[in-house]
């Protein structure tokens, strides 16, 4: 049913609503509980679609999930698992419940320790290649804002790995909203009690440990050697799930110079763009002044969009909305400037900002495939990083522009605030990106401001480069048992494989690497 956004937040109206829907006489005991809400703000007046359970002269049992996990200390059947992103982690999980000892091995640090490094990041711009907002526990999700949304539903079960955070200390709302989101803040303490769980019953989780090398025989993977400090040391694997992320270049270097079959594969790259929270408030909710965004804002979350445009053969869009949130610096190695964001569980600082992306194909990374074959998108890519780097100023000080300044072709004098804690240069924006992809986000934002009235603004801000949206490396596997086509105890797994875009993805996806693995394995 549609209510009112009061209502859809009030448990006490909710059901006087779900009394006078069902003509339920007065004096009737009911419970209720909503199982799904989601907004419709197509109009003027904004409406809150609800589905709700009643349950008439009885109570509503609370809602009881909780994963089987088997103790595998002396487990016989192994899995090496490279990368404790949400691909990995989940992975992890899957070979708890089918009794298989999960061994994780993590080049970051923990979640906590990791912390340490994104502040030298965004205080000191000192970027640790090992650890920062991509590497570490967790993976880039932990610290890019926690959505849960994926349009994958066909590649795993959806609500099974929602339920699975739900029972690591994830709010049930997650359960409900039709777009949830735990928050950056929240994730960590979620993905320090899936560790435990992964240690308490008997898997074991190694940091600081990179994958450097390993030995082939006769299609098979038979020892990883991995850097830990120091030193090195060699484990003997029976199958090895890669899920390393999309920001693990040396894994694809790694993999081309062992003659392992890897492909070039298309990408996005542009700019994020940071408006103030309110102006998206007042555009996506129709209020046309402070008291009507005030009363929007009572009882609806800060506002999102979702935007594409084709401009010249190119898609222009929007990725990693972030309502009420920050933007990050992602570097992953020194010399370059890469930029993402994330939210916190309340979405509620004062800017939203967006990634505004142009969709690249094989021809517009053509001209580097004679030097690097498969790594010729790869090299594109660090490119534009290294080249944001240098007109930063050679910091973590990100090239920007005042949006309004972009769209007329002038250097902005100042720049609005911006959330973007190493600080922005003012630049002109073309120089970072090159004609071909800064003309095709213009033609991409003058569509976005028809569609959005109030959105291109000097209140605006672009900042550069977002980079990062997905691997520009493919690491191809069989289509039914998921395997490697050269290597048959290697599972490309998650984002970093080209397999998954999102935490929820990359989760499902780990599940069914580990599935095909052990269980629907048949040679």
């Amino acid at each position: 049913m549609q209510v009112s956004p009061a209502t859809a937040f009030n448990e006490a109206l909710l059901k006087e609503k779900v009394a006078s829907e069902l003509q339920l006489p007065k004096a009737t005991s009911f419970h209720i509980k909503t199982l799904r809400r989601s907004i419709d703000a197509r109009n003027r007046n904004i409406k809150i679609n609800v589905s709700v359970l009643v349950a008439v002269n009885e109570p509503i049992e609370p809602m009881v999930f909780k994963v089987n996990y088997q103790q595998v200390q002396e487990a016989t059947k192994t899995c090496h698992i490279i990368g404790a992103g949400p691909a990995g982690l989940f992975a992890a999980l899957r070979c708890l419940e089918l009794g298989i000892k999960p061994i994780v091995i993590e080049r970051g640090k923990d979640v906590k320790v990791r912390r340490r490094d994104l502040a030298a990041i965004n205080k000191a711009h000192i970027v640790n290649p090992e650890s920062n907002y991509c590497f570490g526990e967790g993976g880039a999700g932990t610290y890019s804002d926690g959505k849960l949304y994926t349009r994958s539903t066909k590649r795993g079960d959806v609500e099974k790995i929602l339920k699975t955070f739900v029972q690591h200390g994830a709010d049930e709302t997650i359960l409900i909203d039709a777009h949830p989101h735990i928050g950056t803040n929240k994730l960590p303490q979620l993905i320090e009690a899936i560790r435990e769980q992964i240690i308490t019953h008997g898997g074991e989780v190694h940091f600081d440990s990179k994958l450097i090398d390993f030995e082939v025989k006769d299609t098979v993977i038979r020892t990883l050697r991995i850097q830990q400090g120091n030193s090195e040391v060699e484990f003997s694997v029976q199958q090895v799930i890669l899920a390393t992320g999309h920001s693990a270049r040396d894994i694809y270097e790694l993999l081309h110079h062992k003659a392992i079959i890897i492909e070039a594969k298309p990408f996005a790259l542009g700019v994020r763009a940071e408006h103030p929270q309110t102006l998206i408030d007042s555009i996506q909710y129709h209020c046309g002044n402070t008291q009507d965004l005030l009363n929007a804002r009572t009882y609806l979350p800060a506002a999102s969009y979702s935007l594409v445009q084709q401009v010249n053969g190119y898609g222009v869009y929007s990725f990693c909305m972030c309502p009420g949130g920050i933007i990050a610096p992602c570097a992953t190695a020194p010399g370059e400037v890469v930029t993402n964001g994330w939210s916190p569980s309340k979405r509620n600082n004062p800017f939203a900002n967006s990634g505004i992306v142009v969709g690249l194909t094989e021809r517009d990374f053509a001209p580097y495939v004679k030097q690097f074959g498969p790594l010729a998108g790869l090299a594109l890519q660090q490119q534009f990083e290294r080249t944001a780097w240098q007109l930063g100023g050679q910091t973590q000080t990100a090239p920007a522009q005042a949006l309004q300044d972009f769209m007329n072709g002038k250097l902005s004098n100042t720049l609005p605030t911006c959330s973007y804690h190493p600080g922005v240069k003012s630049t002109n924006m073309r120089d970072v990106l090159g004609h071909g992809i800064a003309n095709a986000l213009q033609g991409g934002f003058t569509a976005f401001g028809k569609k959005m009235k109030g959105y291109i603004s000097n209140d605006a801000i672009i900042v550069g480069v977002e980079s990062r949206t997905s691997t520009p490396v493919r690491i191809p596997r069989d289509r039914e048992r998921l395997h490697h086509p050269q290597l048959h105890n290697l599972f490309p797994c998650g984002e970093g494989a080209g397999f998954a875009g999102g935490i929820m993805s990359a989760a499902m996806d780990g599940e069914r690497c580990v599935e095909a693995a052990f269980v629907n394995r048949t040679v």
